[in-house]
């Protein structure tokens, strides 16, 4: 079978570098190019995967038996299938799943208690570090009424603006 003036065997390695170009181009640029799409059918990642695994194994057995090219390419199109449908199912969703739980949000922050690990100075910036589901994180904190708070001093978050905590001293309870 000759498409576009080239035999299969050729078609399926033209097909194959250039899906893996176009995989390695992903890599740097697949938040620009991806779709969003609630459809994993239209994902780049996916379209990219079924056409690099249907090339591969077309031009393997193109090279490697004396089947016909239309019986290569309903084996080559049905594995790719299978094996892109593994992939989705057994490590893209996984993974998309996990970034999606690793992200924490700033708004929950006003109004819990931090630790001092860089020392504030007045009008100055030092670091607070607080837990939360995401484990131990560290931001930059400034005094709320721009006052300095040594290290070491628990703090309560009154205000997140632009990344930065506006934090005031905890005072401790006196019975």
């Amino acid at each position: 079978m000759v498409v576009f003036g080239l035999p299969a065997e050729q078609l399926y390695m033209y097909a194959l570098l250039a899906s893996g170009a176009l995989t390695v181009l992903c890599v740097f640029f697949c938040d620009i190019a991806d779709l969003k799409s609630g459809l994993p059918v239209f994902n780049l990642t996916v379209i990219l995967a079924f056409i690099i695994f249907g090339s591969a194994i077309g031009f393997l057995m193109e090279t490697a038996t004396e089947l016909s090219e239309l019986v290569i390419l309903a084996i080559s199109g049905g594995a790719a299938t299978v094996l892109t449908v593994v992939l989705y199912f057994l490590i893209l969703l996984p993974l998309s799943a996990a970034e999606s739980l690793s992200t924490y949000s700033e708004e929950p922050l006003p109004g819990q208690m931090a630790n001092v690990i860089i020392s504030i100075p007045v009008d100055g910036y030092g670091e607070v570090v607080l837990e939360n589901c995401a484990g131990m994180i560290s931001k930059r904190a400034t005094g709320y009424n721009n006052e300095a708070i040594r290290q070491d001093e628990k703090v309560l978050i009154v205000e997140v603006n632009d990344g930065t905590l506006y934090v005031q001293a905890s005072k401790p309870k006196t019975l």
